[in-house]
């Protein structure tokens, strides 16, 4: 028990375990620890599986819900086990606008209890991760004086309701600072602007995080494990699921006191095992993002556009060495692992930016392009428009116990989290512990600035230095217009359950959503070492490359030019 309280605070974690709490738990830690052994291991997990007789909660989803609420069981003590379909964070989870933020659109909307609450989690996000957080400054050209006062005040009550938690003062800016600020911005008319601050993070690296953390807690977690039925008892109750494991094919019977489908946009697909034949729970909506070069808005502010032709919002935002621009709010019937972006979407960004850039981008400047789903939750109303539906979350519990979580985005993923297992425990008839997550500081969690690009591992950089150290073919880069390594790769495998080349040039490193032809280009490499770490055949690794190619195409503007072309 010293010996994990040593490591827990080593890693930045709170000092949580005693010794008369969870004793086996923490003899179990403790001892992968004096082992020098990382938990996150695949088959180490996979064979833990079917160790436990009947799990206290089942999660089915890997994304930032699914994720969130194991490791609020897990360190809570209760015995979990998460099953993802695909790899973590594999839908919206890692595709969306890498804001940690109340949500000015909110705000303007007067949803303040959801403000409120966002903004209160934002700072204990920037608390419990900040090697992966950060406070982002963003600035609102202004082109009235109405627009001047409206936001200036609208931003300081947003200021407020941040508390102690802020990120800093919102202030106004002559307009020679904002030109200043946001190089290439259009000056005609400009008046000034306001400065404001919001959070920024790496979205699928956080999910990463947090799955390594619950896995430390003593949870269970396996990608690539697909939810294809629920079981249930003589009077009617869910106990547990029926999972695939795809790399496998085994097919297992896993028993529960209570299931949650935490499953984001396919909520409705779990909730039919249980209710065929009912209403939808969720409506989903595209939002899209355009990637470009940093040399379109130099500097470190980002810009927000504060209502667009069709009342929305738009960032652009410094990530990575690039310009992130999005998004759009377009409603979409049928959820998809893998939506792309239509040309209308993408036009109607590009249009809106000339409005304010002296030199906008254009089709030709767009390095990526990639679209993910939210999953609102839906309205009893018939709503067409998306705008209207609330981004807070619902906790439903049906009959036979199934508790579904739907809407929430990520900046309140542990809230989320905390009420679903809340519900959880009264459905599942489980003796109540606290939560702990408000004060739980995430796997990674340093408070040192590492300015390197491996700043985003926090404690985790010094490992990967070691492994280049060790081996000096690893310092070799994967693309000479990156910083990513050959150490990188093999780090994600080993230690971040990285199974496929998708999963290491999506979601472990981000190549993909940076640069897609960069990342056609590096997927060869990635693939040859997946292989032999993996003890892979070469089928395999054409397999694997030929599957990358056809996805990755798809994150490039042509396909989408093709198919608008071949639709007139």
């Amino acid at each position: 028990a010293n010996r994990l309280n040593s490591y827990q605070m080593h890693m930045g974690y709170e000092r949580t375990y005693k010794f008369f709490i969870l004793p086996k738990q923490t003899f179990d830690i403790a001892l992968m620890i004096a082992k020098k052994t990382l938990p996150f291991n695949r088959n180490a997990l996979l064979s833990q599986m079917t160790e436990t007789p009947v799990w206290d909660m089942i999660v089915i989803g890997g994304g930032a819900t699914g994720l969130g609420i194991a490791l609020d069981a897990a360190s809570r003590g209760y015995t979990t086990l998460l099953l993802e379909q695909a790899d973590f964070a594999k839908g919206t989870s890692s595709k969306s606008t890498k804001l940690v933020h109340g949500g000015v659109r909110y705000l303007a909307q007067g949803n303040i209890p959801l403000v409120y609450s966002a903004l209160r989690e934002r700072g204990l996000l920037l608390k419990n991760a900040p090697h992966i957080v950060k406070s982002q400054s963003f600035i609102i050209p202004c082109y009235s004086r109405a627009d001047k006062l409206q936001y200036l005040i609208g931003l300081k009550l947003y200021d407020w309701l941040s508390g102690r938690l802020s990120f800093g003062s919102s202030r106004l800016l002559p307009p020679a600072e904002v030109e200043q600020r946001l190089p290439g911005i259009q000056t005609k008319k400009l008046l000034g602007g306001i400065e404001y601050f919001d959070g920024q993070f790496d979205d699928s690296r956080l999910a990463i995080n947090l799955a390594q953390t619950a896995v430390v807690y003593g949870a269970v977690i396996i990608n690539y494990c697909r939810v294809a039925g629920l079981l249930k008892d003589t009077s009617g109750k869910i106990n547990g699921v029926v999972a695939v494991e795809k790399e496998g094919g085994k097919t297992y019977d896993l028993k529960a006191k209570v299931v949650i489908n935490a499953t984001g946009v396919f909520v409705n697909d779990i909730h039919q095992m249980d209710m065929p034949d009912t209403a939808r729970m969720v409506k989903g909506s595209r939002g899209i993002h355009l990637v470009v070069d940093a040399s379109f808005m130099q500097g470190a502010s980002a810009l927000l556009i504060p209502k667009t032709i069709d009342g929305r919002v738009l960032f652009a935002i410094p990530w990575h060495g690039r310009l992130l621009i999005g998004t759009t709010d377009t409603p979409v019937d049928r959820p998809a692992l893998e939506p792309t972006a239509s040309n209308e979407e993408i036009q109607y960004i590009l249009d809106t930016l000339q409005e304010y850039f002296i030199k906008a981008p254009a089709q030709k400047d767009i390095l990526s392009v990639f679209a993910g789903l939210r999953p609102l939750a839906a309205s009893n109303k018939d709503i067409t428009n998306t705008k209207e539906l609330s981004r807070d979350h619902k906790i439903s519990i049906s009959k036979s116990g199934l508790v579904t979580i739907t809407g929430g985005k990520w900046t309140t993923y542990r809230l989320m989290a905390e009420d679903a297992v809340k519900a959880a425990i009264k459905v599942g008839g489980l003796s109540y512990k606290p939560c702990i997550t408000k004060n739980l500081r995430l796997h990674g969690s340093i408070n040192e600035n590492n300015k390197s690009h491996l700043g985003i591992y926090g404690s985790d950089a010094a490992a990967i230095e070691a492994l280049m150290q060790q081996n000096s073919l690893l310092q070799k880069k994967l693309h000479p217009g990156f910083s990513y390594t050959e150490a990188e790769v093999i780090w994600a495998i080993e230690n971040e359950m990285a199974r496929t080349v998708e999963d290491i040039l999506a979601r472990r490193l981000r190549l993909l959503f940076l640069d897609a032809a960069a990342a056609m280009e590096t997927a060869p490499v990635v693939a040859a070492i997946l292989r032999k770490q993996l003890g892979k055949s070469e089928e395999w690794e054409k397999e694997q490359l030929h599957s990358f190619l056809q996805l990755a195409v798809h994150y490039t503007i042509t396909p989408i030019l093709k198919k608008a072309t071949s639709s007139q």
